[in-house]
């Protein structure tokens, strides 16, 4: 097949894989991920999984991607036209494999209950510093607002609180609140966390979730505030206002409303926020040097935000799309191991001029031509491993996760017999990776297994390469992980073949620069689908793994999601 042909680093990974994973005849369970050690894992694959492996095919995820990135989709967007197609389509897909429904009342879509909002032109939003007149701000170009509480019309005129980062971490002996009282305040803060080399801080360079803007407006609404403002700053948000802009503006979708919301959750640019503190009388180089201490306490600028929301409230349903590959042993076969890749993308903004579809053909086509062939793979293997093996498209990813968090607390399974997921989100179809990123498998108990595999398929692992972006909370499977389910990403390295690491980096950079959440994310034919295909063969080998393997796959001990698994089981 084309797959091999194209890279002679996967026509050697593929001959060897034929003797090294093979068993000698019937599926063979793996031994249970007892150990940690290296040396004390075997990684075998029965005949029958290998020659569907082999059939994995990079041509394939290009039609898949092809389809779903072209503009008759429209973008993909949640509760729209294009990205109801788009779910039809993994649907039949599913079908056609023989797969079956694992959706609602038989059929393969699990529908998801929405409200979709879009902030109106007749939003106001003002601040108003101490020492300055009023700072009415541009749409789109100074701030971005939506209302949280899916009302059509709310109203906030209150103080503004400077929290730092916003954030309370026991287990970090920090906390930016300080047992001040913010109910009813609108609460300035920054994005990211403290910055520390020091693993056991915040996990050093790692952004843990505490640094992520969902985790802040949640723990603003949790503790009152009325308001949050986040102030944009490139290099700690990891990404520059383009995306903030686009990922905010047109209609956002929101999970039914339980419990708290903000009125107002927003962005502001930097330079916005330097302008508000020199008006009231402060400094933000020094508001954010004083953040990164323990000492810091809540700060009030003496300034307020005034503001009108006014939103179109639209209650909508979307569809994750589910299947299901029973399992072969009685015993196990309740017991489940998942693959999942969102569907979704931004859809079209009729407020941009020009080219106004977001194509989304690398986010996430790319993860849905990948979970497809993966689907298509399992169902034409000869034998079954012994837990069965769910298919999971989720909906609104870009607006939240919203999917994969309801596919979470509504499994098809129940979550404690989830032994695995593995997630595809985004893998740049560039050329044959040396290299794979699997940012949290070490969490699990299962990391051997997939150090084992990555050395058999002659991959590098490879630490994350922006771990401060925080990768492993702002994606599909981090739903997944709340609810206890050990859960990691597969995406390649930086390392390509017949190039070099810094190759690579100039990729990654150029398309967050230019093309992450942009119209130019599109489906171009000189696209080289062999990575891809290479991602879909590991999570091929590492999904059979879990699910004969003889035990549940588990978190460390001491992971935050290790309560959230007992819970569970």
């Amino acid at each position: 097949m084309r797959a091999r042909g194209s890279s002679s680093v996967f026509v050697s990974v593929i001959a060897s894989l034929s003797l090294m994973l093979c068993g000698e005849g019937g599926a063979a369970p793996l031994a249970a991920p007892a150990a940690a050690k290296r040396d004390e894992v075997s990684v075998r694959l029965p005949s029958a999984a290998f020659a569907a492996l082999e059939t994995i095919d990079p041509e394939h995820i290009r039609w898949h991607v092809r389809y779903l990135s072209h503009d008759l989709l429209e973008g993909r967007g949640t509760g729209q036209r294009g990205g109801d197609i788009a779910a039809e389509y993994m649907a039949t897909q599913f079908a056609e494999y023989g797969l079956k429904p694992a959706g609602d009342n038989g059929s393969y879509l699990q529908k998801v209950p929405l409200v979709g909002i879009t902030t109106l032109p007749e939003t106001q939003f003002s601040l108003l510093p101490k020492h300055d007149g009023a700072m009415r701000l541009k749409p789109l170009d100074e701030y971005v607002a939506v209302d949280q509480t899916q009302q059509a019309e709310s109203d906030v005129d209150s103080e503004i609180i400077y929290v730092g980062y916003g954030i309370e971490a026991p287990e970090y002996n920090w906390d930016d609140y300080k047992g001040v009282d913010v109910r009813g305040k609108v609460l300035l803060m920054l994005v990211n966390e403290p910055p520390s080399d020091d693993p056991k801080f915040f996990k050093g360079k790692a952004l843990t979730y505490y640094g992520r803007w969902t985790y802040k407006y949640e723990e603003a609404a949790r503790k009152g505030a009325v308001g949050v403002i986040l102030i944009h700053k490139e290099d700690m948000a990891s990404y520059p206002w383009e995306v903030v802009r686009n990922s905010n503006s047109g209609e956002k979708s929101f999970l039914k409303l339980e419990g708290p919301a903000l009125r107002v959750a927003s962005w502001i640019q930097l330079d916005v926020a330097k302008k508000l503190a020199a008006a009231s009388g402060m400094d933000i180089d020094k508001m954010i040097a004083d953040a990164r201490t323990r000492e810091f306490h809540p700060v009030n600028m003496g300034a307020k935000l005034k503001a009108h929301m006014v939103s179109k409230v639209r209650n909508f349903e979307s569809n994750n799309v589910l299947a299901i590959l029973p399992g072969s042993n009685r015993k196990t076969k309740d017991e489940a191991v998942m693959f999942t890749a969102h569907y979704d993308h931004l859809g079209i903004r009729p407020d941009v001029p020009g080219d106004n579809i977001y194509n989304g053909a690398a986010d996430n086509a790319t993860g849905c031509g990948i979970l497809l062939e993966l689907a298509r793979a399992f169902s034409v293997a000869k034998d079954r491993p012994g837990r069965s093996v769910i298919f999971a498209s989720v909906t609104g990813e870009e607006q939240g996760l919203l999917g994969s968090e309801y596919l979470g607390k509504h499994p098809p399974v129940p979550s404690g017999k989830i032994a695995l997921d593995l997630n595809y989100d985004d893998v740049q179809p560039i050329g044959a990776p040396e290299e794979v990123e699997v940012s949290g498998a070490e969490r699990t108990t299962f990391y051997p297994w997939v150090q084992a595999t990555a050395k058999e398929f002659r991959l590098a692992i490879r630490p994350d390469a922006r771990p401060e972006a925080g990768h492993f909370y702002r994606s599909d499977h981090f739903s997944l992980a709340r609810v206890g389910i050990p859960s990691f990403s597969i995406n390649e390295g930086m390392k390509f073949k017949g190039h070099d690491e810094a190759w690579g980096l100039a990729q990654n950079k150029d398309y967050v620069s230019k093309h992450y959440h942009q119209p130019s994310d599109e489906y171009h034919p000189e696209m080289n689908f062999v990575g891809d295909a290479a991602m879909a063969r590991f999570g091929f080998a590492l999904g059979w793994e879990a699910a004969s393997a003889a035990k549940l796959v588990g978190w460390q001990k001491g992971d935050e999601f290790e309560a959230a698994r007992a819970k569970s089981q």
